[in-house]
């Protein structure tokens, strides 16, 4: 029959690639699925706080007044404090009930030292459609989920632009590493309000990338694309400053006309790119609308429209006196984000933290970073990302180089800035990863392609990217998972201070669910056990503590507190001096050890532990 073998040849064409969608989606959807299981309930969710009373709903409430400070009482004792910014006196204004921790102090009012632009883009237009305030760690899961969709998407169209034949299994792998190795699963475990910017500048950038791409693609509408992707930049800088100079992605495109335009064949009028010069005001015209905007808004509350709070903000340091970038903290940054392995563990989830190197002096203690080529090396496929110049016509070239120019100026420039930033903590590392991954992304297929008419050695090719991708998402979630379990934690302390005991246990309870030989977490449940007037639980814990972790010197003082209770001082008298061993300057040890040997009547050792105990910390003498 004349004409069948046509159309079973579409027709199994068409149901390849509905299997091929399939499976794509399958792979998006797991993926959106660990993103909505991994944004837990934050410090501000369980203490008690309405959503309303989040630092950025706060700012949606000041921009619907038509103000910039918050609408966020400041206490009369910070207000009459000398100096509002030493972190010793501000300390309990920072804590619980307050919560201004990280938030800007200035001329007696409270601002938002975090960048406007999640207010602007997601959290005011929801409040103004729905009429109530979105918890900020749903506003990070719309972040994630958008920055993840959208890298998807873009994988789409570059395969099917540039790799068509590559296989459904090698996209799904794409998909997979996009969502899983770029360390989201890890910033979704503390969505709060550090995290916001960050989920927020990775949607944008993301975003900013897709419109790059398409502008390479579609060279008549070019200056339309250059300015729509200038845009989102720009909106992304309104929410991390830190990513500024990753503008360059809007570059290569402008270069790439201009290659495009020497080369021999004259191209049809609809597809005739516009004027290099004209591009290039295309790319910074929608750029510099967004920093004179942030400009204003920086001028309209400190006067200054290069002061974006940080100086005035209230935190462990104070960063007035800070230098916040210096090229002496680029090879220790470097170190601890790109090079240290974490240390591996026999008990669940196997992940702790890296061996931390000397901390330069001027840069804040580091909040659990990695080394992103050790642990995640998947990455290291970016650098076959230009075998997929091979074999291509040279307008083809032209306009792939220029995205992979793109994305690669995104991870370099923003990975740069960081490693001269004098903080280092893990979300820092969600800024850049994404471009990285999907640079490696690109190198997947880049191989799929080199290797497609040599099964063999396609096939040891395909077994060594894959063992990547599993170590690099399988070290993610179980990062995350020990981040879940830190962030229990923080959050029982949290309630332990604000005086909610019970529910402070049961976040110590579900760490320790996580991380069975957490010793912190073990010793601080027998804290709040003790407050409940349950000691023998607490003995139990305490116990535990000291045996996971001997060197925990809270552990060893607080078993000598409730030995000494129970009537076994010499018992006591033991893990008051393991303590004081581990940490000679712990007062409260000092102070309980002369308690315990003067009733033992052992007087000279009792008066010793006393005088330094008054030596350490003279407010003892009224009692530790």
């Amino acid at each position: 029959m004349i004409g069948g073998p046509p159309e079973q040849s579409r027709e199994r064409a068409a149901n390849h690639a509905w299997i091929q969608s399939a499976v794509l989606f399958a792979a998006s959807l797991l993926v959106v699925a660990v993103f909505a299981a991994s944004a837990n309930p934050t410090i501000s969710d369980l203490n008690g706080s309405q959503t309303s009373d989040a630092t950025y709903n706060l700012l949606v409430e000041a921009f619907q007044s038509g103000q910039v400070s918050l609408k966020k009482a400041v206490p009369s004792g910070l207000a009459q404090l000398a100096d509002p910014y030493d972190p010793v006196a501000n300390y309990p204004y920072r804590m619980p009930p307050t919560l201004a921790d990280d938030l800007t102090y200035y001329r007696g009012k409270f601002y938002v030292y975090f960048g406007a632009s999640p207010a602007l883009v997601l959290l005011w237009p929801w409040a103004a459609l729905t009429g109530r305030y979105l918890a900020q760690r749903l506003a990070v899961l719309i972040f994630c989920t958008a920055g993840f969709l959208v890298s998807v998407g873009l994988l789409r169209e570059i395969r099917r632009r540039a790799f068509p034949n590559t296989g459904a299994g090698a996209a799904a792998a794409g998909v997979i590493a996009l969502g899983l190795a770029t360390s989201a699963p890890i910033l979704l475990q503390r969505a709060d309000v550090w995290e916001v910017p960050v989920a927020c500048s990775y949607a944008l950038s993301m975003l900013a990338l897709a419109a790059v791409w398409r502008a390479l693609q579609d060279p008549g509408r070019r200056g339309r694309w250059l300015a729509a992707a200038s845009f989102a930049y720009g909106l992304a800088i309104g929410a991390r400053p830190a990513v500024l100079f990753g503008a360059l992605i809007l570059l290569p495109p402008v270069v790439a006309a201009g290659a495009e335009k020497r080369c021999r064949r004259v191209p049809a009028p609809e597809e005739r790119p516009p004027a290099p010069f004209r591009l290039f005001l295309c790319a910074m015209s929608p750029l510099a609308i967004c920093g004179l905007g942030i400009m204003a808004y920086n001028f309209r509350r400190f006067g200054n429209p290069l002061e974006f709070g940080q100086h005035f903000q209230l935190a462990s340091d104070r960063q007035a006196a800070v230098r916040h970038f210096s090229p002496e903290y680029l090879w220790f940054n470097f170190r601890v984000t790109f090079l240290e392995p974490v240390r591996w563990t026999g008990g669940f989830p196997f992940v702790s933290g890296i061996a931390m190197p000397p901390v330069p002096i001027g840069h804040q203690s580091p909040e659990d970073p990695f080394g992103v080529l050790t642990n995640i090396p998947f990455v290291w496929l970016s650098l076959a990302a230009p075998l997929a110049l091979r074999n291509r016509s040279t307008e083809s070239k032209i306009r792939l180089k220029a995205f992979l120019a793109s994305a690669a100026l995104l991870f370099t420039v923003t990975s740069l800035t960081l490693c001269l930033y004098y903080a280092n903590c893990s979300r820092y590392e969600m800024e850049f990863l994404p471009a990285l991954i999907l640079l490696a992304v690109i190198g997947v297929l880049a191989l799929e392609r080199e290797f497609a008419n040599r099964p063999a050695r396609r096939g040891i090719v395909r077994m060594g990217w894959g063992l990547l991708l599993v170590f690099s998402v399988a070290f993610n979630l179980l990062a995350g998972l020990s981040r879940f379990a830190d962030q229990r934690y923080n959050i029982g302390n949290a309630l332990f201070l604000s005086g909610k005991t019970s529910e402070a246990a049961g976040q110590f309870e579900s760490a320790l669910r996580v991380r069975p030989d957490f010793a912190d977490a073990q010793n601080n449940l027998g804290n709040a056990l003790m407050r409940m007037g349950r000691p023998q639980e607490a003995l139990d814990h305490y116990e535990a503590a000291a045996r996971d972790e001997p060197d925990l010197p809270e552990a060893h003082y607080n078993l000598g507190n409730i030995l000494a209770r129970a009537g076994r001082p010499i018992d006591a008298v033991a893990q008051y001096e393991q303590a004081l061993h581990l940490k000679p300057s712990y007062a409260q040890a000092h102070y309980n050890l002369s308690v315990v040997l003067s009733q033992l009547g052992r007087m000279a050792e009792a008066e010793a532990h006393y005088r330094e105990a008054l030596r350490l910390r003279p407010d003892m003498a009224r009692g530790p």
